[in-house]
């Protein structure tokens, strides 16, 4: 349930094409549905703007794939994280129109056909080809949010000529995810070169000192540049939702 399709129960109650009953018998399921041994909230979409995400590790397959159907059958768009090989069967099994973003270990379910209208744009960077799956996972999450997407990868400053070629690109967005691991530069310089805000997600790619995302991490949360914020390591999904965020809500040029 989202304010969309609130205002479009009520305007049938008003208008006479369904009864108090049945409306209410459709908003049952508010705040949230009982499963035993979990409660999906559906009401999330409705407070949040997006619905309730599943994110899969701890759950067991056929828990995973309870809460996505239990969460999509309302229409809404719903995306389940982390999703090993078995649970993404599970949920493919029990999820009619549910699709795998495999490299972003991902499941969505009622994909937007289109971008929204209002939701903005949202540019996606990754420093170089192995943080890919975790700027999927922003890209993915950012386009089930109904954000226009497009993604820049392997752009890192080791190259930093391959980053400028991408101009174009920056100035046009309302938000920047930028995915990178080893030293973790690329958002700096990223910062230095545009006015939208910058999501910054490390990470744990590397050798030794890297330590497992940390060095990225620690080198992101003391970016000179302004403007940087910054996720943690290799939380693509949380980079990716901050970014849909931000751009649905940054004004447009007709509201200024």
């Amino acid at each position: 349930m989202n304010a969309e399709r609130l205002r479009e129960l009520l305007d049938e109650v008003a208008g006479g094409r369904l009864s108090p009953a049945e409306a209410i018998a459709r908003l049952g399921d508010l705040p949230y549905a009982e499963l035993g041994f979990a409660k999906a909230d559906t009401h999330r979409a409705l407070r949040r703007g997006f619905s309730e995400v599943v994110y899969c590790p701890g759950k067991t397959p056929g828990q995973a794939a309870a809460i996505v159907k239990k969460l999509a059958a309302s229409g809404e768009t719903v995306l389940a994280t982390r999703a090993d090989d078995t649970t993404a069967k599970a949920i493919l099994a029990t999820v009619p129109g549910a699709e795998r973003e495999e490299r972003a270990r991902a499941i969505v379910v009622n994909r937007p056909k289109s971008p929204r209208p209002d939701a903005g744009h949202v540019l996606v960077l990754a420093a170089g080809t192995s943080d890919a799956p975790v700027a999927e996972e922003a890209r993915v999450t950012a386009e089930a949010m109904g954000a226009a997407v497009e993604h820049a990868y392997d752009v890192g400053v080791a190259g930093v000529h391959r980053l400028l070629d991408q101009r174009a690109r920056l100035e046009k967005a309302d938000a920047v995810a930028v995915v990178a691991g080893m030293e973790g530069a690329l958002p700096s310089v990223v910062a230095g070169l545009v006015s939208v805000p910058i999501v910054a997600c490390p990470t744990s790619i590397g050798y030794g000192a890297s330590l497992g995302g940390l060095a990225a991490l620690l080198a992101m949360l003391s970016s000179c540049a302004a403007g940087v914020t910054v996720v943690n390591i290799d939380n693509g999904f949380g980079a990716g939702y901050a970014c849909a965020s931000i751009a649905r809500h940054r004004p447009r040029p007709t509201d200024r």
